[in-house]
């Protein structure tokens, strides 16, 4: 089988499909993919569906499946995801190349048992996290406002930098990962799409009451006021500035931060005694990725299937 080494993140989009191509064609021939994962200590042969879940074929947990923990892999059942200059099928074949980078290594993952909301057990695979990541074959992610592991985050990075897989074509400040419609919704709860931050993997519940008709284009795109309030946040949270920024009102902090977006110029404060440790704040931010996050326009959009509609003879006619 042709190896995913030999696959550069430099490779035109086109030339990558037609790697996963061949990837795909020469496994037809084959029998399933066994790779060889140590699960809490034991060796065991599971089978990747996607770059970021698995089924045991043997063992004491043959047949349980499982969600990987710290990073996603985009959608693998349907060319859906879609940003930048990427079309949805570019991404689709990214998608792809991620559940056969997963299959050719060999991992060592630990789990508590405990399940997600689909009765998947949790694992943590440290070692293929960081190389989906670094490969932009995967993103960061949490399912909470908290940040991914700082190893995942330091591959994000790389990756972004370097323009890497995914990020090759435009980084938008959030990733749409997921997508909910109203007639899905069982009870009271809110309804919300999931959206994953570029930088720091946190997730940001978009919540809304649209019901979407099947195949329908959803997209993301907050406007520069939106991005500028998250990131004035961020930074007024920043350890530097916990002496005084609280005397600051949230328009002041607003305002001291969009001009060095805009333009770059000097962050201004009123009082220059805090001029040395807005900077440092700023600087350090420019540094881990949230400038840039936060001066990205690039819209972020995900085709809507129900998930009972993803896969069989019945799948979406998007999907097929």
């Amino acid at each position: 089988m042709l190896s995913l080494n030999l696959i550069s993140s430099k490779m035109s989009p086109l030339l990558c499909m037609i790697a996963v191509a061949t990837l795909l064609s020469s496994s037809l021939a084959e029998a399933t993919p066994r790779t060889r994962v140590k699960l809490n200590g034991k060796d065991a042969p599971v089978f990747f569906n996607d770059g970021d879940s698995f089924r045991v074929l043997s063992g004491d947990l043959k047949g349980s499946k499982a969600r990987l923990a710290g990073f996603n892999t985009l959608e693998s059942y349907g060319a859906v995801h879609s940003w930048g200059d990427w079309t949805k099928k570019e991404l689709y074949a990214l998608a792809k190349m991620g559940t056969y980078n997963a299959r050719e290594g060999v991992w060592t993952c630990t789990s508590d048992l405990s399940t997600d909301t689909y009765g998947r057990y949790l694992w943590v695979c440290p070692g293929l996290v960081v190389d989906q990541i670094k490969k932009g074959l995967a993103h960061a992610m949490t399912v909470t406002s908290e940040s991914a592991e700082a190893h995942a985050v330091a591959a994000q990075r790389e990756a972004v930098v370097n323009k890497r897989g995914i990020w090759a074509h435009g980084v938008p400040e959030y990733v749409l990962t997921s997508l909910h419609s109203t007639s899905e919704r069982s009870g009271d709860r809110a309804t919300y799409n999931r959206l994953v931050s570029s930088v720091d993997g946190h997730s940001l519940k978009w919540k809304h009451d649209d019901a979407y008709k099947e195949c329908q284009d959803v997209c993301w795109k907050p406007s520069k006021e939106d991005r500028y309030k998250r990131f004035a946040a961020r930074w007024a949270k920043r350890k530097e500035l916990s002496a005084w920024i609280e005397k600051y009102s949230e328009a002041e902090q607003i305002e001291a931060v969009t001009a060095a977006l805009d333009s770059g110029a000097k962050i201004k404060v009123k009082n220059d005694a805090h001029s040395a440790d807005a900077k440092n704040a700023f600087e350090a931010m420019k540094s881990a990725g949230w400038v840039e996050a936060a001066q990205s326009d690039v819209e972020t959009c995900m085709l809507y299937v129900d998930f009972r509609r993803r896969f069989g003879a019945s799948r979406a006619v998007c999907l097929k």
